[in-house]
């Protein structure tokens, strides 16, 4: 089996050079990756999710501040986080249900009123003695055995129970992690069907010879018109090409490929084409907790002009998508600027950048960003595996994926640092 720790200074190494781009990748490999480091750490027997917990949590933040940008990294980091305590809630819950910790009914009698009586008390105390130490209901549950009045008939009696404590200890360890284990494949799972679960509901969306506008080059896009298109549904495409990384070249070849009627125009001609246009569809590199969206360059003008002509703006975004940070906080990179290079040729315009101004500054600068920030309120409506949701409501539905103890990823320094 490999090095966990090789694995992780790889992909972090791959982040760092860009050689991983893009969201779904990225969402893909990192869960992988957090996969094996579950898999491979040793759980201590108190507090195995809060072991868990800040072994992700120590994994997680190297990968974010190798490429922050790509905020589908830190998605699934969260994901993770969340799945541990929602497996350990759960296998909490069912020990509580084993022990019979349920209110005490009218109809009972006295006897079974007594005996609840005293093992709600060992339960509190067992919740005093925790405060001193890192809390966990687990361990709570741990402390019963002992805190509860049960006689003991012979030595052999008692290292048969410690016995079994053990065993039982060791058998919830291996629970937990084969919990969060199937829990994260799952997760990848639900990546690598997103574009498909996207793509059903596109016959609901897309109707008999509208005309779509988009921008740039989306898989999820791609799968959702080819999916109208095999519903027998008849529309045309319009193509915005995405400059200056024109990946809006490739995505009009694949429609056009697949047999859907397209027309590739330039990013200045969108103003001036989109009073033809019945919907405009695109992708998303990014959905912030307040609905706004992070998208390729030239996005936030589209929506402009679709807000101008009042033509709906649908958003396709997997769920690994939804990020459960707002575009202020200071963990969010909302952009990154390229490579001078996609614009134009240095060799033609190398003596407009020579440094001949006397001040040591070039007398021409090139601003290349990468990504645009539209807000929610120039969306009309966000359309994920799990459905159509409006803007207002992304909060929401990212609140179900996430837990708040996870939005800062960087670990709480130990007493004393």
């Amino acid at each position: 089996m490999p090095d966990v720790q090789a694995l992780v200074n790889d992909f972090i190494s791959k982040l760092k050079k860009r050689k991983i781009e893009g969201s779904h990748a990225t969402a893909r490999l990192a869960a992988e990756l957090l996969r094996s480091v579950i898999s491979q750490q040793r759980v201590p027997y108190t507090n195995q999710a809060g072991s868990l917990i800040d072994a992700v949590k120590a994994v997680g933040e190297q990968l974010v501040a190798a490429n922050p940008v790509e905020l589908a990294v830190g998605n699934i980091v969260r994901r993770v986080l969340h799945i541990i305590r929602e497996e350990d809630l759960s296998l909490t819950t069912a020990s509580m249900a084993g022990l019979n910790l349920s209110p005490v009914s009218d109809d009972e009698d006295d006897n079974q009123k007594d005996d609840h009586s005293v093992l709600s008390a060992a339960v509190v105390a067992a919740a005093a003695r925790s405060a001193l130490r890192p809390p966990s209901l687990q361990t709570l549950l741990e402390d019963l055995p002992n805190s509860s009045a049960i006689p003991r008939t012979s030595s052999s009696g008692g290292d048969s129970e410690g016995k079994s404590k053990s065993a039982d200890k060791s058998s919830r360890t291996r629970k937990l992690k084969h919990d969060v284990i199937e829990a994260v494949n799952e997760l990848i799972q639900d990546i690598d069907t997103c574009h498909e679960q996207i793509a059903e509901q596109a016959v609901e969306h897309i109707h008999q010879n509208e005309v779509i506008l988009t921008l740039g080059s989306s898989k999820t896009v791609l799968e959702f018109l080819c999916a109208a298109k095999e519903k027998k549904r008849s529309f045309r495409v319009f193509v915005a090409e995405g400059a200056p990384r024109y990946q809006g070249h490739l995505l009009a070849k694949e429609l056009a490929t697949r047999g859907l009627q397209t027309t590739l125009i330039t990013d200045s001609a969108i103003f001036a084409m989109i009073s033809r246009v019945n919907m405009v569809i695109v992708g998303a590199h990014a959905v912030m907790a307040n609905g706004g969206v992070i998208a390729p360059v030239g996005m936030n003008m589209l929506a402009l002009a679709a807000q101008r002509h009042a033509v709906p703006f649908v958003v396709l975004a997997g769920s690994h998508k939804l990020c459960p940070l707002y575009p202020h906080n200071p963990e969010v990179l909302l952009n990154e600027l390229r490579s001078p290079s996609e614009l134009l040729d240095f060799g033609e315009f190398s003596d407009c950048m020579d440094f001949g101004s006397g001040n040591g500054s070039p007398l021409l600068h090139v601003v290349n960003p990468t990504f645009d920030y539209v807000p929610p309120k120039l969306v009309s409506l966000f359309i994920t595996d799990t459905g159509g949701h409006n803007p207002s409501y992304m909060y929401r539905l990212i609140a179900d994926y996430y837990s708040a103890d996870d939005l800062v990823l960087q670990r709480k320094p130990a007493p004393g640092n």
